[in-house]
């Protein structure tokens, strides 16, 4: 592979390679934008995250096989009045308004004209001053479709009566999360460049240094989104959480591996005049590294197909794609970039053959030289810290109900807090259980399955909600005391789960129960998530700690390297949430966040350590251990440094997102790239190195 590798890196860097590269690059590039569709045209708000086999879902499509006047989308109609009760009049003759409209979309609407009054009651509140009308939409629509009836509803209540109106239910979400993202994405992408642009400028006090990466990153970019087009087309769901977070990886990416690469060629420039051979000779050295970096991330990510979870899958091939750019990029079109520029990019800092490469007084020369005359202070310092942070994992404390995730002025945010306030949390989202058996239930039969469910722990109220295939199918509306997305009626609801064929058999039915709504998807959301993190968590481990044998080859080394990256994982989770309660009064996560956190923190994680072991590896061919560990850190320290504050900045670019989860995976991600880039690859890892390593080194010399 390195000797490959440096073909190729070697061709690019000669006169005649550069322009060929940067040629390549530009003509492709262009012909994509022009002929590819774009990877927004694909985009999608939410992706199926539960598995085809989860019984939540086999559950809601018996209700849909048996039950098919319920299929659909639902919506949810708040309708609260500012000041005094609402009249069932005024409602039933806005809900006619909305019938007679005949909007695009519109399915069903409750006709509160034609129902008795004792009926028409169930849908206010105890103090009449909200009402709710359930409606549906066609399953069939898209979401700029639901947007676009979502809105006509607004217009023709708005003109029918002066009641405030929000809607909420999955179809108000959909629309909401279309508005969010569609102003989020512009705002992620510009703080992104915005901030990188100032932070590399401020660093390096060069225009060119911080023009020519972020130059890079356009052109990866525009490619990556071209591509996913083109997957889009064959038939690829993109979320739009997946494209934000992976427009933050890409940048963030480009971005550190042009460091390394700039870094590096600095250094021969330093002892060359000629510019192409200190590309040359830099890439030599820094494209294995680079490229094998690269790698690890992006084997981190076809991990992902083996979650069974859809928003894990759907990580997969996107950001494995999107890292097979980058890397082809890191050793072709970043080198042949810096090259074109050659002394210029350090301007007002050109570097002249024969200066000093480090200073001897730099900060990472001192820290270098502190780790090496005292390892065990070090370790010992760091590790107390590091499980202090991990220690606060066992507060963690986790968040099932989505809409506590998106801003609170969102309108369907505020119409299901209103719901929440005004009537039975467990009304809010009702379970659906679904009996099936091979013979007619009689009526007696009916009564004593519901007294069976009533009879659980935290049900409210069990009803009987249809009868289907001739008695042998019944339909019953179960709710909870509790909200439906609370831990206390998702665990209620697993043992009803659990039970469900003593509950069968104690009613007397020789059937099968199925459980289909949000309580019960949350439950299989829950074991889902738990089973693919484990799997991901033991299968990234082991596959990135092989990567790391062939790379190194040893085995040593890779323990360190992986062991104080898992350390560094379980601290950054640990200290993130402890920061995001003190700081922003977060004190609860999704379950998606640890996994989300630990694929992005131990894949980007291990480059710096990859970065540090293989400038040590190079200079242990000439010094001693102590002595390659110093010039190590000394030399891989400013550039590691750099790259890990940007590339923490951008992370936490993530927290302008509407989505809480997105706020907290940024925060934790940045804090854990902290973590790596200043204690872990400044000063445990050297640490280890020197502490486990010297007694070899001292036999070697003697």
């Amino acid at each position: 592979m390195r000797r490959f590798l440096q073909a190729i890196t070697d061709r690019v860097t000669t006169k005649k390679g550069m322009w060929t590269t940067l040629a390549i690059w530009l003509v492709v590039t262009m012909a994509m934008a022009v002929f590819a569709p774009g990877a927004k045209e694909y985009e999608v708000t939410s992706i199926d995250s539960l598995p085809e086999d989860a019984q939540s879902v086999i559950a809601q499509s018996k209700a849909d096989q048996y039950f098919s006047d319920n299929a659909g989308i639902p919506a949810i109609l708040v309708f609260q009045a500012d000041k005094g009760e609402i009249a069932l009049e005024d409602l039933a003759s806005i809900t006619d308004e909305i019938v007679a409209a005949d909007i695009k979309g519109v399915v069903e609407v409750i006709p509160l004209s034609a129902l008795p009054p004792q009926a028409a009651a169930g849908f206010f509140s105890e103090d009449k001053t909200t009402a709710v009308v359930p409606l549906t939409l066609d399953e069939s629509l898209e979401n700029k479709e639901i947007k676009a009836s979502k809105e006509k509803i607004e217009e023709v209540v708005g003109d029918a009566s002066e009641l405030n109106l929000y809607i909420t239910g999955p179809a108000g979400i959909a629309a909401d999360s279309l508005d969010l993202f569609s102003r989020a994405d512009v705002v992620l992408i510009l703080s992104t460049v915005g901030l990188i642009l100032v932070l590399l400028i401020v660093i390096y006090r060069s225009p060119l240094l911080a023009l020519i990466p972020l130059l890079a990153a356009a052109f990866v970019y525009e490619a990556v989104m071209q591509i996913l087009g083109l997957m889009g087309m064959a038939g690829l769901e993109i979320g739009n959480q997946t494209l934000s977070i992976m427009s933050i990886l890409l940048f963030a990416a480009v971005i550190d591996y042009s460091l390394f690469v700039f870094s590096r060629f600095r250094e021969e420039l330093k002892d060359h005049e000629d510019k192409f051979e200190a590309m040359k000779l830099a890439m030599r050295e820094t494209g294995m590294p680079v490229f094998f970096s690269g790698g690890t991330v992006l084997a981190a990510m076809l991990v992902l197909f083996f979650a069974e979870f859809g928003d894990y899958r759907n990580f997969a091939p996107t950001f494995a794609m999107a890292l097979a750019v980058i890397m082809i990029a890191s050793i072709t079109l970043v080198p042949a970039l810096f090259t074109l520029f050659g002394r210029k990019s350090f301007w007002p800092k050109v570097p002249r053959v024969g200066e000093e490469k480090v200073k001897s007084n730099s900060i990472w020369s001192r820290v270098g030289r502190f780790v090496t005359s005292k390892p065990g202070v070090a370790v010992a310092l760091v590790s107390a810290f590091l499980l202090l942070s991990a220690g606060n994992m066992f507060n963690l404390k986790y968040e099932f109900n989505t809409m506590n995730s998106f801003p609170e002025d969102m309108p369907s945010r505020k119409g299901y807090n209103i719901l929440e306030e005004k009537f039975e949390k467990g009304d809010l989202a009702p379970t659906t259980v679904i009996y099936e058996g091979k013979e007619a239930v009689s009526e007696d039969q009916q009564k004593a399955l519901a007294t069976e469910l009533s009879s659980k722990a935290l049900v409210s109220n069990v009803r009987l909600n249809g009868v289907a295939e001739e008695g042998r199918v019944l339909n019953y509306q179960l709710t909870f005391v509790e909200s439906p997305y609370s831990v206390e009626a998702m665990d209620a609801m697993e043992a009803i789960i659990t039970d469900k064929e003593k509950i069968a058999d104690d009613s007397g039915l020789d059937g099968k129960l199925y459980f289909a709504g949000e309580t019960a998807g949350s439950v299989d959301d829950r074991s889902t998530n738990d089973r693919d993190l484990i799997v991901i968590v033991a299968l990234e481990t082991l596959l990135i700690f092989v990567m790391l044998i062939v790379l190194t080859k040893t085995i040593r080394m890779p323990i360190y390297m992986m062991g104080t990256i898992l350390v560094s994982f379980l601290a950054a989770l640990g200290l993130g949430m402890f920061l995001t309660n003190l700081f922003f009064d977060i004190d609860t996560i999704s379950n998606r966040v640890p996994l989300y956190s630990f694929v992005f923190l131990v894949a980007l994680g291990i480059d710096y350590n990859i970065m540090l072991v293989s400038r040590f590896q190079e200079e242990r061919k000439k010094h001693p251990v102590k002595k390659a560990v110093e010039i190590a850190v000394a030399n891989t320290g400013g550039v590691i440094s750099s790259a890990g504050l940007i590339l923490a900045a951008t992370f936490a670019v993530l927290m302008t997102q509407p989505i809480q989860l997105l706020f907290v995976f940024g925060f934790i991600v940045a804090v854990g790239i902290l973590l790596d880039t200043f204690l872990i690859r400044g000063i445990l890892l050297p640490g280890l190195i020197v502490f486990f390593e010297k007694d070899k080194a001292v036999k070697a010399e003697s």
